[in-house]
């Protein structure tokens, strides 16, 4: 028997974690001493031959000590990270006497936790490679390993070691964040206020008024409309008037009661919750499921996701309070804040909305949720009429409303279904209906991956026209 079927054997045989001698040693006895003793009795040099050195072996490992414990320890694994690959250092302590250790490592390719590894026990510093290719919680890391005495006869564990994870945080994609309508908290941000005040744009040309100062005389314009007058007198002196520029609330209200794919069929079908990696096989067939988000690939959520993230990345860059409210749990949203920690809290909250994504019968939009003024940016798939009336009440609440509609284009019929192709046609003319209500009601409306600063723009023209 090699020392690789030894190990394999020890990996299966399910014994604790302590040393401990393997079968192999118990048949290395028996066997050489039976054919040096039968050896002996028959006068048969040969079984002596094959016998006595199968005995001095196993005899030599009796007497090597194994001593300690094997540790394994991980170290540099961040509990947050970004999609692609990242770096690990697995520290072994395999104790005195060890010879061999077997360890799986993840798979720098097709990520998970990989197979099992043979190195030398002499190995201390192992770097490994983890690699996401997908955002959410998921097991990078579980360095399950066995370590073995000389010639595999005494071995301690296998030892199933402790799952070590990351949350992969939605990326971020560089997205122009368009006009938004401004609240004016101050005399500073990135955005138009309606209140007069110091910045670059003009607003209006007035006749001066006791309090104004003089910097802002327009003297082309007041000497002009003196000479029109035939004087000079100060009662004909005009000032420019500027507007405001104050910070912006905007409100990423994310639609997370139905995820949805381009594919009809799999609608009634829920999204998977683990995915099962491949492991080694040269020491045992063993599997894991890796626990995961309930997000379809391409799918309305994973788009929405998605678009929080970039969205929000946008508006922060300007410096804009964004927050963060889940229609189908609102008790999971965050508050409006700035800044890259505001981003990250974003981020992760994403993640934690996405793992308890579940239907709900409506979706709750409170007004406390929504500051006077704000933008409020609903993303769902909108394949029902309740996240369109939310999205029409807070229009009416005076807030600009943008509909961000996210479901995957183009949609396929289900092949094995008889009316199929004509299920196809009904969804998608509701789908329409929806979303020109909407339009109708002076809610923005534009599907994910089209310019908004247009589409933003021109609502907020007709808004100020209509009062």
């Amino acid at each position: 028997m090699t020392r690789a079927q030894r190990l394999r054997e020890a990996f299966t045989s399910g014994r604790g974690a302590h040393w401990h001698p393997t079968d192999a040693l118990v048949r290395g006895l028996a066997l050489g001493v039976g054919m040096v003793v039968l050896g002996g009795l028959l006068h048969e040099v040969e079984l002596v031959l094959f016998g006595a050195p199968l005995l001095i072996s196993t005899l030599l490992a009796l007497i090597t000590p194994v001593t300690g414990t094997p540790t394994v320890k991980v170290h540099g694994l961040p509990r947050t990270g970004e999609i692609g690959a990242a770096k690990s250092i697995v520290e072994v302590d395999p104790g005195t006497g060890a010879e061999v250790l077997a360890i799986r490592l993840p798979d720098p390719v097709a990520g998970g936790i990989g197979v099992v590894h043979l190195m030398p026990a002499t190995a201390r510093e192992i770097d490994v490679v983890l690699r996401r290719d997908a955002w959410g919680e998921g097991v990078d890391l579980r360095p399950d390993h066995l370590v073995a005495g000389p010639d595999a006869l005494f071995v301690h564990g296998p030892i199933t070691a402790v799952e070590r994870g990351r949350v992969i945080l939605p990326p971020v994609e560089a997205l122009p964040a368009g006009l938004l309508p401004a609240r004016a908290v101050g005399l500073v941000g990135a955005h138009r206020a309606r209140r007069p005040g110091d910045s670059v744009e003009l607003r209006d040309i007035r006749a001066f008024q006791p309090g104004d100062r003089l910097r802002r005389i327009d003297w082309r314009v007041s000497l002009r409309t003196s000479a029109m007058a035939g004087t000079a007198e100060g009662t004909y002196l005009h000032v420019r008037e500027h507007h405001a520029e104050a910070d912006a609330d905007v409100v990423l209200a994310l639609d997370t009661r139905q995820d949805v794919g381009a594919e009809l069929g799999e609608w009634a079908t829920p999204a998977r919750a683990t995915t099962v990696h491949p492991l080694g096989r040269s020491l045992g067939e063993w599997s894991l499921a890796s626990r995961g988000t309930t997000v379809r690939p391409g799918g309305s959520l994973d788009l929405a996701v998605r678009a929080a993230a970039s969205l929000g990345a946008g508006y922060l860059r300007q410096g804009d309070r964004v927050g963060l409210v889940d229609l189908g749990r609102p008790q999971l949203g965050a508050r409006p804040g700035v800044g890259r920690r505001q981003l990250l809290r974003l981020r992760n909250q994403l993640v934690v909305c996405a793992r308890s994504a579940g239907w709900a019968q409506r979706p709750v939009l409170r007004p406390e949720q929504v500051p006077h003024g704000a933008l409020v940016v609903v993303l769902s798939p909108f394949l029902d009429a309740e996240v369109v009336e939310l999205a029409v009440h807070a229009a009416r609440r005076g807030n600009l409303v943008l509909a961000v509609d996210v479901l995957p284009q183009p949609l396929r019929p289900d092949p094995e279904a008889r009316w199929g192709v004509s299920a196809l046609k009904v969804i998608r003319l509701e789908h329409d209906v929806r979303l020109e209500a909407m339009r109708q009601h002076g809610v923005a409306v534009v599907p994910w991956g089209a310019p908004i600063a247009g589409v933003l723009r021109q609502a907020r023209t007709e808004r100020r026209l209509s009062r």
